[in-house]
């Protein structure tokens, strides 16, 4: 089999295509050659190469900003609200912004400009004495407890110190 023109022969020798078929003679069968060459390409592969192939049309490009929007935008919300609270907040808000930069070249710079800033205080935080670093861990634990202690009195009315002295005073 000869390849001529990009268009592979049949055994019959003709090119596929031709009267009768309803393809002008040289075409080829387009999709198969869209398969073919996906295959062949070593650019993209795995998910952005899938995600590739959904942006290929105008409704698959469209379908895909809101879906990643959609998902991006609750994680970074879900990660925002947890920010306060003891956990993964920050971690879910990152998680978010990448999967935001999947689509979204503002949520890409974001992200490079969070990942520099933690970057940034890790090493000045590793560069500190002993004495440094206890005072940053004191100060996030005593700001969680402050929010969880003011977020239990305010949501629910449950204060911890008067309940912690009933259970003392037993």
């Amino acid at each position: 089999m000869a390849i001529s023109d990009g268009v592979k022969d049949t055994p019959d020798g003709t090119d596929g295509g031709g009267p009768g078929d309803g393809r002008p003679a040289g075409t080829g069968d387009a999709e198969a050659m869209k398969a073919e060459a996906a295959e062949r390409s070593p650019i993209r592969s795995g998910l952005h190469g899938r995600l590739d192939a959904i942006r290929a049309t105008r409704t698959g490009r469209l379908t895909l900003k809101i879906v990643i929007g959609t998902i991006g935008g609750v994680l970074v919300a879900a990660g925002l609200v947890m920010v306060p609270f003891p956990g993964p907040g920050w971690a879910v808000v990152f998680a978010g912004l990448a999967v935001l930069a999947l689509e979204f070249h503002w949520a890409h710079k974001l992200l490079e400009f969070g990942k520099r800033t933690l970057s940034a205080w890790v090493a000045w935080l590793s560069r500190q004495n002993l004495a440094v670093k206890g005072l940053v861990v004191l100060t996030a634990a005593a700001t969680a407890g402050a929010i969880v202690y003011f977020g239990l009195r305010l949501s629910f009315g449950l204060d911890l110190l008067v309940e912690a002295q009933k259970l003392l005073i037993r």
